[in-house]
């Protein structure tokens, strides 16, 4: 079977890509760098032509109210041009709790792209995934000076970028969910606790304040970015995943 792989050259797409190709399957990446626009519409036909599967992984470039546009945009174009090539299964990656923190722009904003979906003509699917391990130094240096790191301490689950394409590849790869599969990692912590083991780890002598208002994630109330009873866990710990990086 034909999967077209939008955003396949990043950095779960990629790995969608390869786990696809190695199942016997062929596997397109579409992306600007591959002359796909999911703004513009430009390449989407002939990336989607003979596709069974559409494996949407596209990202807004910006996370600021912007980003409404891009989903809105870029998920009418797909279920638009998936429509004319008889595409049977459109599978998109969120977020858990996406739905429960509409105090961030580009969280509503993926809530908009999940409604396009499950709108739309086609059979559909949506995991739901965690914070990814890799995003966690980006986190940090939201609020960081040389001295210290200030972290709000909300509950997160994160799960590493692997687990992540392995769950999206088993999601793509069966029959349509009509719903959401959520998935997170083996180990909850909060935020500020998870700077504390980064830094650990890394040797880095900052000192992990404890800020309720600090960053993105300090609009975040309660434990709604943790997987819930219904997630499946990935087996990888961050603990086991950073000191391999190191």
């Amino acid at each position: 079977m034909k999967f077209t792989v939008i955003g396949g050259t990043g950095l779960i797409g990629s790995q969608v890509v390869a786990k696809l190709a190695a199942a016997g399957h062929e596997a397109v990446a579409a992306s600007p760098s591959t002359g796909v626009d999911v703004i513009t519409g430009e390449g989407l036909d002939k990336a989607l032509e003979g596709a069974g599967v559409v494996v949407n992984l596209s990202n807004s470039p910006t996370f600021d109210d912007k980003s409404l546009d891009f989903f809105r945009t870029s998920m009418g174009n797909l279920l638009a041009a998936g429509e004319r090539a008889g595409v049977g299964h459109q599978v998109v990656l969120s977020i858990v709790g996406v739905d429960q923190v509409p105090g961030l722009d580009y969280y509503r904003a993926k809530v908009l792209q999940e409604e396009l979906l499950r709108q739309g003509p086609t059979p559909y699917s949506i995991v739901r995934a965690t914070q990814f391990f890799e995003f966690v130094d980006a986190v940090l240096s939201w609020t960081s000076d040389e001295r210290t790191v200030r972290l709000p301490a909300t509950p997160v689950q994160p799960m590493a970028a692997a687990d992540v394409a392995a769950a999206v590849h088993e999601v793509a790869t069966g029959a349509p969910l009509g719903g959401i599969r959520n998935v997170a990692g083996p180990d909850v912590f909060t935020l500020d606790d998870l700077g504390r083991l980064t830094l650990e780890l890394k040797g880095d002598g900052r000192e992990v304040v404890t800020d309720g208002t600090a960053g993105m994630f300090a609009a975040v109330d309660g434990d709604v970015l943790i997987g819930g009873p219904d997630a499946r866990l990935s087996p990888t710990h961050y603990r086991d995943w950073l000191q391999r990086k190191l």
